[in-house]
């Protein structure tokens, strides 16, 4: 593509490929091109020193057929009206493939968060909360965290929401969001699902192509949650982190990293920048890397054609949404290889969320061995479902998986019809 890259474009072009290639009611395709509800709010936020900003914030609600809205809510200041359209598509095709009681949605705020205090984002998160209103709700549209947000801000936005309804709905209502603190109605083993997810893709990859994961080696773009989960997780099978890169730079480092050290480093320092144990390259070094596992997990539009004529992997498995342009993608396709699409990798976060709003549905608490064990089953099981429509239309893996997300829906507007 050149000039400005469009992410809702990219996502639209995927869903006409899918949509030939599983033969999707023509209608069906219209129906899912275009996002049920864009709501756009502006709202004011008195900073520390005493200086009023406004802020735009965005809640896209794709679709609902199979259920509530469900997505992220991003701060960060590349967060655009088309990147957050595109976002909630992706939860559709997501949380239908995964079977998940959910509709798509997404949401965000364009301003940079590493650039304010602790207070001014509880100030933003819940001036932003207040002004969605009744568009958000426990059985309507739930957000989650995403880039730029954590389970803090998920108990900001329950907080602001339970003191805006009704006090004999308040406790009812803490299903509204999920990601939040254990304490505060979350689950064990959401913070690790996402990158929990991408592993569990890993080890159905190894396993089908008989490749031994200990010793193999690995890079990962992006060390948030979903990186370093990844990492840490993927450490316990023998793989080496060879290579790493986040927004303050990239590292190198042959013998492998100690992944649970680079997480505390990151944790303490708010980046890979200046951990010892790395070598510092260039952004180019990076992808040029050979290894056997590449997981992007920091943003979109990643890995163009540019960056795949650079890289020497077998796989990348994503664990971001959208981190390969259709340019990358197929760059990486012709040279034979595999890649595992955000709608399948990164799948575990909201199927672990869905297991939250459960929990909160029936005022039960999970272990973290049931939710595990959950996760496993659910995830290698539509891996599998994934790998055999591939084989069975000779279709790449996201042709796959955005097919069997869309006939899934299909199903259910064919047996309820459109109203009236």
């Amino acid at each position: 593509m050149s000039g400005k890259y469009e992410f809702f474009q990219v996502i639209q072009q995927y869903l006409k490929e899918a949509a030939r290639a599983v033969e999707l009611d023509p209608t069906v395709e219209h129906l899912l091109s275009q996002p049920k509800n864009e709501v756009i709010v502006n709202f004011p936020v008195k900073m520390d020193n005493g200086e009023v900003k406004l802020f735009k914030g965005y809640r896209i609600q794709h679709n609902n057929i199979l259920g509530p809205f469900k997505g992220g809510i991003r701060y960060h200041e590349s967060v655009t009206l088309d990147d957050v359209k595109a976002l909630a598509a992706m939860m559709t095709w997501k949380c239908s493939l995964m079977k998940l009681p959910f509709g798509g949605g997404k949401g965000g705020i364009k301003f940079n968060p590493r650039e304010h205090s602790a207070l001014e984002l509880q100030k933003v998160t819940r001036r932003f909360t207040h002004a969605l209103g009744g568009n958000i709700g426990p059985d309507y549209d739930i957000p989650a965290p995403d880039v730029g947000t954590n389970s803090q801000t998920m108990a900001w936005m329950m907080d602001t929401y339970m003191n805006t309804v009704a006090h004999v709905n308040k406790q009812s209502s803490r299903g509204v969001v999920t990601g939040k603190p254990v304490a505060s109605g979350g689950t064990l083993g959401r913070e690790k699902a996402t990158g929990q997810g991408v592993v569990h893709c890993i080890t159905e990859w190894a396993k089908d192509n008989r490749f031994n994961l200990e010793g193999c080696t690995y890079t990962v773009q992006g060390f948030g949650n979903v990186g370093a989960n990844a990492a840490m997780i993927l450490s316990k099978f023998g793989a080496s982190l060879i290579a790493v890169g986040d927004h303050t730079g990239y590292l190198y480092n042959p013998e492998g990293f100690n992944e649970h050290k680079l997480t505390e480093w990151v944790r303490e320092h708010k980046g890979i920048a200046g951990y010892p144990a790395g070598k510092p390259i260039t952004r180019d070094e990076f992808f040029s890397v050979k290894n056997d596992i590449f997981i992007p997990a920091a943003l979109e539009n990643q890995i163009t054609e540019v960056e795949a004529a650079m890289m020497h992997t077998r796989v990348v498995v994503e664990g971001a949404n959208g981190p390969c342009s259709p340019e990358g993608e197929r760059a990486l396709l012709d040279k034979g290889v595999v890649i595992i699409p955000d709608v399948l990798a990164n799948a575990g976060g909201v199927t672990v969320s869905y297991y939250e709003w459960v929990q909160n549905k029936r005022s039960e608490s999970w272990d973290l061995e049931e939710v595990d064990a959950r996760l496993d089953k659910q995830i290698k099981a539509v891996y599998q479902e994934v790998q055999h429509l591939a084989r069975q239309k000779n279709i790449d893996l996201r042709t796959a998986a955005y097919g069997l997300a869309l006939k899934r829906i299909e199903t259910v507007y064919h047996e309820r019809d459109i109203f009236p």
